[in-house]
């Protein structure tokens, strides 16, 4: 059911946001020539799959997750992009051909060894990787391996329809505020 979800969500947000994307789109590119960013990522039962994202750094910054960096260089729009988390809209195309759910643990980089170790462990790559969920809400992110493998894995095991709209929600008003 909740694929169900995913798929129609994904359309009506992609319909609904065209014209937001086609500006982004076109502001980006007169910024940077590039303005979509594709990146390798981990997902369901281990695959790799190609992130879509709005481009926030510039081209030359190496594909590592930001946490890694001890400069995070956005450009001027990709700041503004980050801030209010338009960089992930594209994503709703990685929901709609089924590499990701609009629920689930965020997709990890194919180099994030200890946490790609303790999300098998806890058996999170069973499930289609998310835009948002538990460890989002929680602000909870990649710089603490065990800890997000261990909400992850709580998200997981107590994940229903409730939950999933529940997520939804909470993070469209973390965005807003």
């Amino acid at each position: 059911m909740i694929r169900v979800f995913d798929i129609l969500f994904s359309l009506i947000g992609l319909v609904f946001l065209s014209p937001l994307l086609i500006l982004i789109f076109l502001i980006g590119f007169f910024e940077n020539t590039s303005p979509i960013f594709v990146q390798k990522r981990v997902g369901l039962n281990l695959k790799f799959f190609s992130l879509i994202k709005f481009r926030t750094m510039p081209i030359q910054v190496r594909s590592v997750g930001t946490h890694l960096l001890k400069n995070i260089q956005l450009s001027p729009f990709g700041n503004f992009l980050r801030i209010t988390k338009i960089d992930e809209i594209p994503q709703l195309w990685n929901v709609l051909f089924g590499d990701m759910s609009l629920v689930g643990p965020r997709p990890c980089l194919f180099n994030q060894r200890k946490l790609i170790n303790e999300r098998k462990k806890r058996g999170v790559f069973k499930v289609r990787p998310g835009i948002t969920g538990l460890a989002q809400i929680s602000g909870i992110n990649m710089k603490t391996p065990s800890l997000l493998a261990k909400t992850d894995q709580k998200m997981i095991k107590n994940m229903s329809l409730y939950k999933y709209f529940y997520y939804i929600i909470k993070t469209i008003f973390k965005i807003i505020q």
